[in-house]
């Protein structure tokens, strides 16, 4: 694995699961996306895992709506602009790869199929493909979503087969205390850290009450961190989520606390292989 002296921090605002009736904290319009993107960004933040939501705050993956929120993102922040293309887990396959022409510096790539809750979270080996060819056509930075160990073990295979993803660097995520995917604990981290690309980065998300004990296992294993509030709206026992700048400068006081202080977007952005202050990766296949 590549270490880093630094961390990077991922905000994830929205997500896809919570609703706005039950959180009316949660950032769905375009303008309190941004606004919450800029707060991220002052408070340690370097790219931000974006969701969207329509005028009556369900989750969609329209494109047009997509190109408009990279857009704006990108002209009001210098984070990093990842969009999801999982979206929620009813959406077809079809809009999910329309996510790409979007043209964000960089998307998901989830490496398999899992339980998700009450439901299934779909992702065919084709489809997976289909993803990863296509985030190389259009110089794309994946981050390649591990929900369980042995997706890992799908990762590999797919760089063997389809070469490196654009950019040449190799970042994952590990999603972690999914019912239904891997544990939240140090003990499944350091498992999971094996299988592992040589060369790659990861960061680890903790949902819900797995939120602390991931982010601190992953600093102390040199990886970086995803925080927000499509993983948690909970900041401690009986104390709910004030807004996602409070997670991301949480997470940014225990970088420090690791002597990994929080990365800056330019940092971030020669380290994943996204090309340019605001552009896109190269190409690279």
């Amino acid at each position: 694995m590549s270490q880093s002296t630094g961390t990077i921090i991922t905000v994830a605002p929205t997500g896809a699961e919570h609703a706005k009736s039950n959180v009316p904290n949660l950032p769905v319009t375009l303008a309190e996306l941004v606004s919450t993107a800029q707060d991220c960004e002052r408070v340690g933040a370097a790219m931000i895992h974006v969701h969207i939501r329509d005028d009556d705050a369900k989750p969609t993956l329209d494109l047009g709506r997509l190109k408009d929120t990279v857009a704006a993102l990108r002209e009001q922040t210098n984070l990093i602009v990842q969009l999801s293309t999982g979206g929620a887990v009813t959406d077809p396959e079809s809009d999910r790869l329309r996510v790409l022409d979007a043209m964000p510096d960089s998307a998901s790539c989830t490496m398999g199929t899992v339980n998700f809750g009450d439901d299934v979270f779909l992702n065919r080996w084709e489809f997976i493909v289909e993803l990863h060819k296509g985030m190389q056509e259009r110089g794309i930075v994946p981050e390649y979503e591990i929900f369980d160990i042995g997706q890992l073990a799908s990762l590999h295979r797919l760089l063997d087969e389809y070469g490196p993803p654009a950019g040449g660097h190799v970042h994952v995520d590990l999603v972690m205390g999914v019912p239904g995917g891997m544990p939240g604990d140090a003990e499944t981290l350091v498992s999971a850290m094996r299988l592992i690309p040589d060369g790659a980065t990861f960061s680890a998300t903790g949902i819900g009450r797995s939120t602390l004990p991931v982010m601190l296992a992953s600093l102390s294993a040199g990886g970086h961190l995803r925080v927000g509030m499509e993983d948690t709206i909970s900041y401690a026992r009986g104390e709910r989520v004030k807004d996602n700048a409070q997670l991301v400068a949480r997470a940014a006081g225990l970088a420090r606390i690791a002597q990994r202080p929080p990365l800056a977007s330019v940092q971030v952005r020669e380290l994943l292989g996204v090309k340019g202050e605001k552009g896109l990766a190269d190409v690279a296949v």
